[in-house]
């Protein structure tokens, strides 16, 4: 039996191989999108690459927990390739130096532009690190990725006012450490 449109989940779920060669050929280009989107910050094909490569694996040993139907799957799959690229976005920060070529998406305020100027980024970012991390997670999706407040809120499962409210205080705990430093 060869796999097509009707019949990749089922084979998938009984883990045969050609319907994983079915899933990168009609999948890969949705799940290189999203990865490159998140990670192309970082400026690093060998991570993004990883990232994919890993997103499909994870689809194959995860396959019997996948419950939906053929229009589900494409959703289920977005997700993990979403969740694997912020993991590996995670992962690349905290070993890593990183360096900011293009802090374009940092919304204009003054204390950014405080920080920015006269510190340098490095300092920054150490400084992002020392907020908890639910906060630190917003302020690099929100200033870092550019994603909406919105999108953050349902990413993370709390409300937007929520959002917001860690931003707001992040910020005056980044211009506190500031003024001390």
């Amino acid at each position: 039996m060869k796999c097509n449109e009707n019949n990749y989940i089922k084979r998938l779920k009984k883990r045969k191989e050609d319907s994983l060669e079915f899933i990168v050929d009609k999948y890969l280009p949705l799940v290189k999108g999203v990865s490159y989107k998140i990670l192309s910050t970082l400026q690093n094909d060998g991570i993004i690459e990883e990232c994919i490569n890993d997103t499909f694996l994870s689809v194959w040993n995860n396959s019997k927990k996948f419950t939906g139907e053929n229009e589900d799957f494409k959703k289920w799959i977005c997700a993990i390739a979403k969740f694997k690229a912020i993991d590996y976005y995670r992962k690349e920060i905290k070993k890593s130096e990183v360096v900011f070529d293009d802090i374009s998406h940092v919304e204009k305020n003054i204390v950014e532009d405080e920080l920015i100027s006269t510190e340098n980024r490095e300092e920054l970012v150490k400084a992002i690190n020392k907020l908890d991390d639910i906060s630190r997670d917003i302020f690099v999706m929100k200033f870092f990725l550019g994603m909406k407040s919105e999108d953050i809120a349902l990413e993370l499962s709390i409300t937007k006012a929520s959002v917001d409210n860690r931003i707001c205080r992040g910020r005056k705990k980044l211009k506190e450490n500031y003024k001390i430093s």
